[in-house]
Order: C-alpha cells, then structure tokens, then sequence
C-alpha cells in the first residue's frame, strides 16, 4: 500500500496546487519513484488511499494501482485498515508515496520472516532527533518504546521511523474501534502494552521523507549525483550533465554539472547553469538567465536574466505539465 492521503502542509505553497505525492523529482512525481521501487521487487498489486487533488494521482498511475478515497482523512493507520480487504490473509507493505528511498524490499522482506512478529517497522539513523519520532529497541532488534522528537541531549535512540512497514493482517486487531487511527498514537503503544512482539529493520540505504522545501531540494540533488539510485531519463551529453529526449541547448550556454534537463526543455542563448541543478520537461529558460543549485519545475518559465541561487520555482498547473512515464 502506498500512503498518499496526506496534505503536505510542510511543502506550501508548492502543495496548495499539487498533492505532495506528485511533487516532481526530476523526471517524474516522488511517488512515481516509489512505484518504480515496487515494480523492481516484484509487487504487481498496489492500492494507495487518496484524498487531496485525489484524480491527479488516478490521472497519472491509471490502472496500474487501485485506489480507495478518503472523504475524511483515516490518520496513517486508519487509512491502511480501510484497505483490509485487497490485502487479505497476506502480509502486506505500506510505504509513505512521499518518500525518496532505494530500500531494498527483499531484504526487508526477509527480516520481517525471519524476526516472526506481527509488524516490522523501517528505521534509520537521523542526525537530528528533533525532526523524527526515534525507536528504541532490546538488542534482538524487537521494539521496547518510542519517542517523539526527542532533544538529542534527550534522546534515546537516533533511529528515526520511516514510516515503512511491514505488518500481518493480525495487525488490525489491535486498533481502536474508532475510524480515525495513528500508528504512533493508537497502535503502536497497544501492541507494547499487550507485550506483543514487533521489531525493527535498519535501512542502510537512501531514504529522505521530503518533509520539507529543504529536504526536497536535498533529496532531489542527492538523486541527481547518484546518493539515491533511481531509473531516471536520459543521456550523459558531458560530464555530469544528463539530457532527455529532444531538448534544446544553444553552444552559447554555459553548463557545469551535474545537471538534469528534462524532455522539451528550451535554453536561451548565453544561459549559465551552474549544478546541482534541475530542469523539468518543457521548462523555458530566458536568454542570459543564470541559476544555482536550483530547481525549475515542469512547465515553468525562468524570465531572460533572471538569477536564482538556491531556489525552487514553480508555477500554477504544475500537474498539467507532468509526462507519465
């Protein structure tokens, strides 16, 4: 299951015109990545549950996910016991759609076969407690407690949850028997106080939860020099800098990587991009415009001379200029 409920609201103003999910990291939507991610271990049935901008994500996936619409919202846990039925008697994944991760599943998979609880929570080491909810665990790797947020002079643990999951469809008999449920507030301390085993597994790949403009910028430049392995578009025309389909480059421009250039980009002459940056599809750079450690999101137009350093430009209509893939 791919979560892809939430608001965003950490994200404004790009997410008062786009479901955070569809935030565009290069060549397509954060969450296009993460069913890319599925796609290559196998998982050929996915639901997501929607409810913000919900007919831009069915716009985009088409059939290949199913999707259940929440006209409250569930809460992360809520959301998930809605979806009962498609998963059965299986156990089943659920990823956040607004995460940058090259989690290997398999091996996820297989940690939680082997640990033999009713869940397996993903955790990472974070270098600032503050932004995360934090595990705390017996040396087993099964989960003691939590905290939230900790100071790190407070903190008990550095690994921060990555909201991925692993759970047995047991996992639903420990939930209040109301419609609105977190996973933090409501089941997680249930399955401690019924001392029911659960444990962790440790990611020591990518993952980035884009949880703000920031960490957007961060993980989207971590993508485009190789930090974070995603199947992106395009070909290497010089060093560091990749282009996609038939873009077009005058000779006057001045290009240090690594850059992305996206299908349908047009760059005025005597342009300087200076990397890490980032050109979605069909954007249009003015003449003599210089950028730096920017991103320039699908469709948008950058004025002729303009400079911009460090930033992320936008414009209303972004899903409209998103290519599916």
């Amino acid at each position: 299951m791919v979560l892809a409920a939430g608001l965003g609201t950490r994200l404004r103003p790009l997410t008062n015109e786009i479901t955070k999910p569809m935030v565009p990291v290069l060549d397509r939507p954060v969450m296009g990545h993460i069913v890319d991610l599925l796609d290559r271990h196998g998982f050929d049935e996915v639901i997501a549950n929607l409810h913000y901008f919900p007919d831009s994500i069915k716009r985009y996936f088409g059939e290949r996910l199913t999707y259940r619409v929440e006209r409250e919202l569930l809460g992360t846990a809520g959301g998930v016991r809605a979806c009962a039925d498609f998963f059965g008697s299986d156990a089943f994944v659920v990823i956040s759609g607004d995460a940058l991760t090259d989690i290997d599943l398999g091996a996820f998979a297989a940690r939680h076969r082997e640990a033999g609880g009713i869940a397996t929570l993903a955790v990472k080491k974070v270098s600032n407690t503050r932004e995360y909810g934090v595990v705390l665990h017996d040396r087993d790797g099964r989960i003691t407690g939590f905290q939230e947020k900790p100071n790190p002079e407070e903190a008990l643990s550095d690994l921060g949850n990555c909201g991925i999951y692993i759970f047995e469809p047991e996992i639903f008999d420990y939930f209040p028997e109301r419609p609105f449920v977190d996973w933090a507030q409501d089941v997680f301390p249930t399955l401690l106080e019924n001392d029911v085993p659960f444990h962790m597994h440790e990611v020591r790949e990518y993952w980035n939860d884009v949880g703000s403009l920031g960490e957007l910028r961060q993980g989207t430049f971590d993508a485009l020099q190789g930090e974070l392995r995603l199947r992106v578009e395009g070909e290497e025309v010089a060093p560091g800098v990749i282009v996609a389909g038939e873009s077009t480059v005058p000779e006057s421009a001045e290009i240090e990587g690594p850059v992305w250039i996206g299908h349908d980009v047009q760059v005025g002459e005597g342009v300087r991009l200076m990397g890490p940056v980032v050109l979605g599809d069909g954007a249009r750079i003015g003449e003599r415009a210089q950028l730096r450690s920017s991103i320039v999101f699908p469709g948008t137009t950058v004025a002729p001379g303009a400079i911009m350093i460090g930033a992320i430009v936008g414009h209303s209509g972004i899903l409209e200029s998103l290519r599916p893939r």
